[in-house]
């Protein structure tokens, strides 16, 4: 093919050589995978986290969430390992439904809890998972700026990866690991949607419900299941026009809050307006949740809230560890698309399948106890 450039006029044009088609593939990425993959030793972790290693404690953490066998024998022994060292934290709760500024709320908590309160701040994200891919984008952290390049502080987003469950009780764990890292204030960010508000306040000391104002009907934002569980309600974006709004709907939540029974901390919560964009009023946002932890610590419901959590998690540790013995069960696997087919072409009700699955599932255990 004739080029342009090689024609007489221009002569004086020099063309270089091009350079050979370059594998699109990082040549490096196969070593970076295999590092890693690389497991440490127990005490290695626990002695890294313990040290306050950022890098440790993140490797551990993955190990938490993840689903292997293997990572999770290791996960529970660091965890067992790092139980007499936690404790000794704040752990905060922080909910709201979906765009009420959670993240943005979270980065100005965050920052004032460090500047006026010292010591060190985890913040925990949970991030609804797609239910098509089951991915997550995982992005909380981007809004939080100022605390994710803090030296104070340690940002983990989890997907829920379609187990609620399931990410609640690694949460727990975590908020475990955390501690014994040196964390003394723990946040926990929920999806705000669902039963994320439940299992969140099962593992706070302080359940912090952010709501939104000039949104509509205040009456919808004003629910009964939420609204028990709250120690604390807070209107943000009450900022330029919205003031009015934010100070009308916080009126709203305050005449609601008489409706319902006296929480068993014996504290009825508080309803304040601030903005998290602007960052006005965090400071009484902040006072108010250390507040109610100094007067829960004096009356003891501090310590009676953290033993009850303890044991609620011991019950769901036994549901979810039941569940899945019964669903792995290569047997009743196998079972499992048959009795479907059955119920789908209307040869069996939802219940009686249930029941056969649940009878064979019976058997297999007896069985086995009977040879073992």
């Amino acid at each position: 093919m004739e080029h342009p450039e090689n024609s007489a006029e221009y002569e004086g044009l020099v063309v270089n050589a091009g350079v050979d088609h370059q594998d699109m593939v990082n040549p490096y990425l196969k070593n970076m995978r295999k590092n890693r993959t690389k497991l440490f030793t127990t005490d290695e972790y626990v002695e890294g986290i313990l040290k306050g290693d950022v890098t440790r404690l993140s490797q551990a953490v993955t190990l938490v969430e993840s689903t292997l066998p293997e990572h999770q024998r290791i996960a529970q022994e660091v965890i067992e390992k790092c139980l007499p060292f936690s404790g000794n934290s704040i752990r905060v709760g922080i909910s709201g439904v979906p765009g009420a500024g959670k993240s943005t709320s979270i980065d100005a908590f965050g920052i004032h809890v460090l500047e006026n309160y010292g010591g060190k701040l985890a913040v925990l994200a949970i991030d609804p998972s797609s239910e098509k891919t089951k991915g997550s984008i995982l992005g909380d952290k981007t809004r939080m700026e100022k605390l994710a390049v803090h030296p104070k502080s340690f940002i983990r987003p989890s997907p829920t990866a379609g187990s609620l469950g399931g990410v609640a009780r690694k949460t727990r764990e975590t908020i475990i690991l955390c501690e014994a890292a040196g964390y003394d204030k723990i946040f926990v960010e929920t999806v705000g949607v669902g039963q994320s508000e439940t299992a969140c306040h099962s593992m706070v000391d302080f359940f912090l419900l952010i709501q939104l104002a000039g949104t509509g009907d205040e009456l919808q934002g004003i629910k009964r299941g939420i609204m028990e569980i709250a120690d604390g309600i807070v209107i943000n974006k009450a900022d330029g026009n919205n003031v009015e709004k934010a100070e009308l709907a916080a009126s709203h939540f305050r005449n609601a809050l008489h409706l319902f029974p006296v929480p068993d901390s014996g504290l009825i919560p508080e309803v304040l307006c601030y903005s998290g964009f602007y960052e006005l009023n965090i400071d009484k946002v902040m006072k108010m949740v250390f507040d109610y932890v100094e007067k829960t610590k004096e009356s003891g419901y501090f310590q009676y809230r953290r033993n009850e959590q303890a044991k609620y998690w011991m019950y769901e540790s036994i549901n979810e560890h039941l569940k899945n013995n019964f669903f792995f069960n290569e047997h009743i696997r196998t079972m499992i698309p048959e009795m479907e087919n059955q119920v789908l072409g209307g040869q069996m009700t939802s219940f009686v399948a249930a029941n056969k699955l649940l009878e064979e599932y019976y058997q297999l255990m007896h069985n086995k106890n009977v040879y073992e």
